[in-house]
């Protein structure tokens, strides 16, 4: 089933036949772009569908319609559509090809199956005596999808939900966020096709957790490695080979992000591919991780009593909890802290002091529970350290 649907105005300065049009496009765009973008081999492939031709004679003229069904992408069929105007001649009459539309048969047949059920329910609604008004509402408001805004100085498209989340998913343009935003994702900012990472982007990046999600082309790899070139990444995610972001399902997406990678497993896998450039990008990302947690730093004070309960914490293997004020709520062992912060109600613990080592585990419950600080003894191996989580060790007070 086709995606697209090329329609083109003909005229031939003579009289001819369908198969005289349908030769001259085949004979005329054969080669342009190499064998592979050649018409008839993507017909042999099936990215392009059976061409129809329309025509009929006026004033000893041929005017008509010709129908090219894609299955390519769109910049790939907005690239055959420009190669079929090219046409000038149609056996030995001059001739000109013109693409009047390029229709989405995808939105089309999401049109008539919507037409459908509004008659469906027509019928229903007169059968069980159900309010038709109603049930059209709620259907038009589980269809809504969230318009784009303009976020940040650079007015980037974004979806509604990119301040109030705690993660962001970054991707290339506009047409990206309407795709995740048509599936439910909207934390999402695109960094709207500048040359360099905007700033508002960058700023995000320091206090949230960040994906990245890129088209599966060598253009989405040049943007992911000057985002890793330019902002803390936490998790790198593709589309599938070949396809584009803004061309995925629902079910694709969620793939994709469920499949996605920690920066540094990305960056590993291409130094195994032998690609020079993954030392330079993972030193990138540690500078700026550095970076982020010195500024993260400057905006918390320790009290002086807290600073003095790590002292007489050493080597107690215990942990203080304390609120947002720094009081202290509870003071326990550490081994059962990650049960304990199970137990209790979000937000309510602000930091955590413990004589033990911070582990990838201990660091997830703290994002679950929104603790924002933790100290412990030392770090151990954390493989996603999330940014909204202050980690200090017990060696920077004593």
């Amino acid at each position: 089933m086709s995606k697209y649907l090329i329609r083109a105005r003909v005229q031939v300065d003579g009289v001819v036949e369908k198969h005289d049009i349908i030769g001259a496009l085949f004979g005329q765009t054969e080669g342009l772009f190499g064998e592979q973008f050649d018409l008839k081999a993507l017909q042999d492939k099936g990215r392009v569908g059976r061409i129809v031709v329309n025509i009929k004679t006026q004033g000893g003229k041929t005017v008509g319609e010709i129908q090219i069904p894609s299955n390519l992408d769109r910049v790939e069929t907005a690239l055959l559509a420009a190669m079929i105007e090219i046409v000038d001649r149609v056996g030995p009459y001059d001739a000109k090809v013109e693409v009047t539309e390029i229709v989405d048969l995808r939105i089309e047949r999401i049109k008539k199956i919507m037409d459908r059920a509004v008659d469906i329910l027509r019928r229903w609604g007169k059968e069980k005596t159900v309010d038709i008004k109603e049930i059209l509402r709620d259907i038009q408001e589980l269809l809504r999808v969230p318009e784009p805004i303009s976020y940040g100085k650079e007015e980037l498209p974004a979806g509604p939900d990119v301040d109030k989340s705690d993660t962001v998913i970054i991707v290339e343009g506009r047409a990206d966020v309407i795709n995740l935003l048509r599936y439910g994702k909207t934390n999402v900012i695109a960094i709207g096709g500048a040359r360099k990472v905007p700033d508002t982007v960058k700023e995000l990046a320091r206090k949230k957790k960040t994906i990245v999600f890129v088209d599966g082309d060598h253009i989405g790899d040049l943007i992911l490695r000057e985002l890793l070139r330019s902002i803390k990444v936490d998790l790198v995610a593709r589309a599938p080979p070949g396809k584009e972001v803004e061309d995925l399902t629902g079910k694709d997406i969620e793939e994709a992000l469920s499949k996605a990678v920690d920066y540094k497993t990305y960056l590993e896998e291409l130094s195994k591919e032998g690609v020079k450039e993954a030392q330079q990008l993972l030193q990138a990302q540690e500078r700026l991780r550095k970076e982020t947690e010195e500024v993260t730093r400057e905006e918390v004070v320790i009290p002086s009593t807290v600073v003095e309960d790590i002292k007489s914490l050493v080597g107690t293997l215990e942990a203080i909890l304390y609120d947002s004020n720094w009081g202290k709520i509870k003071r326990i062992p550490t081994r059962d802290l990650v049960d304990e912060l199970s137990n209790v109600q979000e937000g309510a613990v602000n930091a955590v002091v413990f004589d033990g080592i911070v582990t990838q585990r201990l660091l997830d419950k703290a994002v679950e529970k929104n603790i924002k600080i933790l100290v412990g003894a030392k770090v151990g191996k954390i493989t996603l350290k999330p940014p909204e989580v202050l980690v200090l060790t017990f060696s920077e007070f004593t």
